[in-house]
């Protein structure tokens, strides 16, 4: 097979140049700095082991490369807020024998949260969850770090929305012999979840730097907590820490890489990068969306997407407001909406003469 990593920034790059390392086929899609980079060095590629460089080909768009393998595999690696745009490009590209992508090829959705493969199944007939446990930067256009090991990363699979099939275990064969492990599950959803949980710091590392002291991790289980009563409400099952720290263990050890900072998450990675937008629609965002659905507050997250979308559209400095502030605003918003609950119930109470 041949894998198409359609976004390769952090996780795409890791991605392709592990499988590259190992001997499969795979071409990398880009825009704008990256592309120029990936097209005239190779992808560079920082691992504990030293750097390499894969001299891969790469395109902007599926015109770059005519009509589609009929064993193509779509490795769909950008942000989720570049879902649809991606889609768009890819899916009414033709395949050789007939047919479209979004007709016959599998389509990975490789990505944080929960919404990407939803959107994709809109359009997609042959859709895969990827759980990405990947601890991956983008370091500079044409260079990616990848700190991980000895495995670089955990990447379990399923079929969109649950299920197996031989397809998902023949790319997770793939993946293994690329220095990941690659769980194919059914149940691929509690995974997902079970990280958008821990994704829910991602805000607050963006906004308000590190996730160190005491202020920040209490204001980060508190989020969690949040996150926890929201799918508790809606009935959606997910991992526990322990059943994760199982399947972890010490699988996954980061090392220092010379003049390759860890840095932080993808969020934090968005700000420094100036991009212009942040995920945390689909990951603070889907808290939100859940609680409204089930009746549930969500005042934390409701303010941690409004907080990084905010930094985002105007181009602020990761980690630029101090912790201390943010759980300030933290509590003014917990503290608004207990009082709005309040105001409400004496309201509906008085209207029903009670």
């Amino acid at each position: 097979m041949r894998y198409i990593i359609i976004g390769a920034g952090a996780v795409g790059g890791a991605v392709g140049g592990r499988l590259a390392e190992a001997g499969h086929e795979v071409v990398l899609v880009a825009r704008g700095a990256q592309y120029a980079a990936l097209r005239d060095g190779g992808l560079r590629l920082r691992v504990p082991e030293g750097e390499f460089t894969y001299l891969l080909p790469v395109v902007e768009g599926p015109a770059g490369l005519g009509v589609l393998r009929a064993d193509d595999v779509l490795v769909l690696a950008v942000k989720t807020q570049d879902t649809e745009g991606a889609l768009d490009a890819w899916g009414p590209a033709p395949v050789e024998g007939g047919g479209t992508a979004a007709e016959r090829l599998p389509l990975l959705c490789a990505q944080n949260g929960v919404e990407g493969q939803r959107v994709a199944l809109r359009r997609f007939r042959h859709v895969y969850g990827v759980c990405v446990w990947l601890p991956a930067t983008f370091v500079e256009p044409g260079l990616v770090s990848a700190a991980g090991s000895p495995l670089t990363g955990i990447l379990h699979l399923g079929v969109y929305p649950h299920g197996t099939d031989e397809t998902a275990r023949r790319i997770a064969a793939d993946l293994e012999k690329s220095r990941f492990e690659a769980p194919v599950v059914p149940d691929l959803a509690r995974w997902q979840y079970a990280k958008l949980l821990s994704n829910l710091a991602n805000a607050v590392e963006a906004v308000a730097g590190p996730v160190e002291g005491e202020e920040a991790l209490a204001l980060v289980e508190r989020v969690r907590a949040e996150g926890v009563a929201v799918l508790e409400a809606a009935g959606i099952a997910y991992t526990s820490p322990e059943e994760q720290h199982e399947v972890r263990r010490d699988k996954i050890t980061l090392l220092p890489l010379d003049d390759a900072p860890r840095g932080g998450g993808s969020s934090w990675q968005s700000l420094t990068r100036g991009t212009g937008t942040i995920e945390a629609d689909y990951l603070n965002g889907e808290i939100a969306l859940l609680g409204r659905l089930h009746g549930v507050p969500t005042p934390l997250n409701d303010l941690l997407q409004r907080l990084a979308n905010t930094c985002a559209r105007e181009r602020r400095e990761a980690g630029s407001m101090p912790v201390g502030e943010l759980v300030r605003l933290a509590d003014e918003a917990v503290t608004a909406t207990a009082q709005q609950r309040s105001g409400n119930q004496r309201s509906g109470n008085q209207r029903s003469g009670k």
